[in-house]
């Protein structure tokens, strides 16, 4: 199931080819491949393309090996071993996965539990696709085992451990932005000084485009008025992330209400207070999670958060009135507003 897919375009603004100061012809390419349950496209600046073609692959097969690791649906990951063992005993894990969790950990720390890696009791309550939603009495089952306190970290061991039977981590909301991460140091170690990493609205920029300009990422609409993709802003990055949590990718309405997958961890039903909330910082994996927990705060608890944390946020709330930090003004460029 494609989870944040489309929520930041990568506008088709860049030159394809353009010459370095060696001389040297250098060209933009692109690949897009399915894996971690979303569409992943790397863009990389190269002379040559079959070198670009070379690292290309190899960084998708980095990020499917990082999926996999942490599969909340497949019986063989590490993530379903460790919550198989909840109130049981410690997981050793490799350490992508130990790594993962630990910023998961950190985040909802951070952000007062707003971002919860424990949720998975109350989002197995939950199917976007198929229009069913639990009852209350269900929730209210499942939301005693929410808790990222009871995540337990050995780092010398590389164990994880669920200190109850029952509980469940559920990664979604940060391991794209950390795989992003990744996939974007690794680029860089191969010799490619400009990039860009995109793993469904997770994106990662390095480095400038052939003209010697920036990035151009589009922010989507959350109230787009047809089937096709509105861009309601843009921004130009390079060496950030940037990414968008919003209620209009899983989602379905019923008796006049929207239900989509941001889920409040205080109730175990979705947030209400705003449509999207897009984050910008240095990494990917902050811009992930940061971006969830913002849009579950609300615009004006989500907005002191970023201010505390130096992160950057265009805040779209339920009425469509934008809301955004200081570092935002003069790089957004708007083309509609949310309306």
């Amino acid at each position: 199931m494609i989870t944040k897919n489309s929520c930041l375009i990568i506008t088709a603004l860049m030159l394809i080819a353009a010459f370095s100061c060696t001389g040297k012809k250098e060209s933009t390419y692109k690949k897009s491949m399915p894996m971690m349950d979303t569409i992943v496209s790397i863009t990389v600046v190269s002379e040559s393309k079959e070198q670009a073609e070379k690292a290309m692959e190899e960084t998708f097969a980095m990020i499917d090996q990082i999926g996999n690791l942490i599969n909340y649906y497949s019986d063989t990951s590490e993530l379903s071993a460790i919550n198989r063992n909840a109130g049981i005993s410690a997981t050793r894990v490799s350490p992508d996965t130990f790594a993962i969790i630990e910023e998961a950990v950190y985040v909802a720390h951070k952000s007062r539990g707003s971002f919860e890696p424990t949720l998975g009791p109350v989002t197995l309550l939950w199917d976007f696709a198929s229009r069913i939603r639990p009852s209350e009495a269900e929730v209210k089952r499942a939301l005693p085992l929410v808790n990222y306190r009871d995540i337990i970290l050995n780092k010398r061991a590389s164990t994880i451990y669920l200190r109850r039977k029952g509980m469940k981590l559920d990664l979604g909301g940060i391991a794209k932005g950390y795989a992003a991460d990744i996939a974007a140091t690794t680029l860089l170690k191969k010799g490619f000084s400009s990039g860009l990493v995109a793993i469904a609205g997770d994106i990662r920029t390095f480095g400038l485009k052939p003209d010697r300009s920036r990035w151009t990422i589009g922010i989507k609409n959350p109230r787009q008025t047809s089937d096709r993709d509105e861009i309601m802003a843009k921004v130009r990055l390079t060496e950030k992330a940037i990414s968008t949590s919003g209620d209009y990718e899983r989602y379905f309405i019923a008796d006049g209400s929207r239900y989509h997958h941001l889920l409040d961890p205080a109730t175990g039903f979705p947030a209400s207070t705003c449509r999207s909330v897009s984050v910008v910082t240095d990494k990917a994996v902050y811009a992930d999670a940061f971006s969830t927990a913002i849009f579950v705060l609300g615009p004006e608890r989500g907005m002191k958060l970023a201010k505390e944390l130096g992160l950057d946020a265009l805040i779209i709330d339920s009425s469509g009135i934008a809301y955004m930090t200081d570092g935002l003004k003069g790089e957004l460029s708007f083309e509609n507003r949310a309306s």
